[in-house]
């Protein structure tokens, strides 16, 4: 659907100002497709982008520096983030032996598994987008949503 159906606006300013309107109402959309499913969990886009981060380092230690570096989310709250992560067994945080100010973070065995039921839906998610893009129109939006953000 165009744009300018889904939010019944005939008429933009310009292209540009139409882009960046329809890049916040697909990213929303996204994160709506992609949020159903973690909710059946009581989790957030950032708590699963989180646990992706930790899992991608197992077994491996983080600090919450690092998580928060390469979070999607720049604006989220990564302490709060880990403490409920923290609370439903998913992470597990210790005192760093070699730097006693910093805590490591590491997934648990709950948290690996929850990540790999989550796998199964956002997999399918992912395999419906080849359907309505080719990997070269993925490739070229890729780049041009890079070139956009210079």
């Amino acid at each position: 659907m165009r744009i300018e159906q889904a939010i019944n606006q005939r008429k933009f300013r310009d292209e540009h100002h139409k882009v960046v309107v329809n890049l916040l109402y697909t990213g929303n959309w996204l994160r709506d497709a992609l949020g159903t499913s973690l909710k059946e969990h009581g989790l957030l886009p950032q708590h699963y982008n989180a646990l992706r981060i930790i899992r991608g380092r197992h077994p491996e230690p983080l600090s919450a520096g690092s998580i928060k570096e390469v979070m999607l989310d720049k604006a989220s709250d990564v302490t709060r983030l880990l403490d409920k992560l923290e609370k439903l067994s998913y992470i597990q945080r210790k005192l760093c032996p070699h730097n006693r100010r910093k805590m490591d973070i590491n997934i648990t065995q709950e948290g690996l598994q929850l990540l790999d039921e989550l796998d199964v839906p956002m997999d399918s998610f992912y395999n419906d987008l080849t359907e309505r893009l080719t990997e070269d129109e993925a490739r070229e939006l890729s780049d041009l949503l890079d070139k956009m953000r210079g």
